[in-house]
């Protein structure tokens, strides 16, 4: 896109840095990200960068639980919008798309566009898209033709969700991007409501395949709406969470999970643990409730000090 309006749109993007609104517009603060940090020019013409085959193939190796996990709902998702000239795009942490579904029809103009796997769509290299802006403020949103940075990007329409993988990281972006010139809002806004369904199936696939051993509980949310996933191993400690069921559970999503009592995450009658015969499970909660101090879970048991230690010895439990 060249001319007058390619000169419109870079003047309004830097009017609108300039004027300060960064502070108050995250769509802005996305831009001055584009060109104070990245030193990008809205009126760059240059085609997004690729990654070689040989770098491509590497980036789909890093990630492979999540390329397994995402082909079935992005099937789903592509025969819910693919004929409405939407592709969907599978996208590593770095911005790169390691998998796409599209309608052959569309291919010649998406890949054009760099809408393809192998492209480079962080905001280093593309500024704010849908794919980058996505991974940076990790929310779900999107980047509708002139909201991109780049002129030669405002035709496209970018609707993004993050993707967190079984210890509640950022692995990647579900993305779908229409080429079409009449996408309505509230198309937009069926588009939204089904990728983040997507994201969630794969999160959730993602998650059980990691703890295929393990038993998967539902959490609730406030609503009573289920809102995240978590493990729970055969001694009855929880191992694992999603990241909105740590949301849920008031658990710190950055941090790796300590395997806690289920029945102290997520309720139950703690105070019916007994011995009953030197169960290992009932051991090991009561080691983990006193932070390791054996006289404490001894006490919490009703056994002696010596006695516990007799059981910690027998079930190979160290302390």
């Amino acid at each position: 896109m060249n001319g007058p309006m390619s000169r419109h749109h870079a003047a309004r993007v830097e009017a609108a840095i300039a004027s300060g609104q960064a502070a108050r517009s995250a769509l802005v603060a996305s831009w001055r990200r584009s060109s104070r940090l990245h030193h990008l020019d809205p009126a760059g013409r240059s085609a997004p960068m690729r990654l070689t085959e040989a770098e491509l193939h590497q980036a789909r190796e890093r990630i492979a639980p999540l390329l397994a996990a995402a082909q079935g709902a992005m099937d789903r998702l592509y025969h819910a919008v693919g004929a409405s000239g939407c592709c969907v795009l599978l996208a590593d942490g770095e911005g790169v798309p390691v998998d796409r579904r599209g309608t052959p029809a569309d291919d010649a103009t998406f890949q054009s566009w760099g809408l393809w796997t192998g492209a480079l769509w962080s905001e280093e290299h593309e500024g704010t898209n849908g794919i980058g802006t996505c991974l940076v403020e990790q929310r779900p949103l999107t980047i509708d033709r002139d909201q991109h940075f780049f002129t030669r990007n405002t035709l496209l329409s970018c609707t993004a969700v993050p993707i967190y993988d079984h210890e509640a990281a950022l692995a990647g972006v579900l993305d779908v991007s229409s080429c079409r010139a009449d996408r309505t809002d509230a198309f937009s806004s069926l588009i939204a409501l089904a990728a983040g369904e997507a994201a969630r199936r794969i999160e959730a696939d993602l998650f059980r395949r990691a703890f295929a051993h393990a038993r998967i509980v539902l959490t609730q949310g406030g609503d009573g709406q289920s809102c995240g996933l978590v493990a729970v191993d055969a001694d009855d400690l929880v191992i694992g969470a999603t990241r909105s069921a740590r949301v849920a559970l008031g658990l710190a999503p950055g941090r790796a999970l300590q395997p806690v009592p289920a029945a102290d995450l997520l309720g139950g009658d703690t105070a019916r643990d007994h011995l009953a015969g030197g169960q290992r499970a009932v051991l090991q909660r009561a080691l983990l409730r006193a932070g390791g101090n054996v006289s404490a879970a001894a006490k919490a048991l009703g056994v002696s000090r010596a006695t516990l230690h007799r059981k910690l010895k027998r079930f190979e439990l160290k302390h």
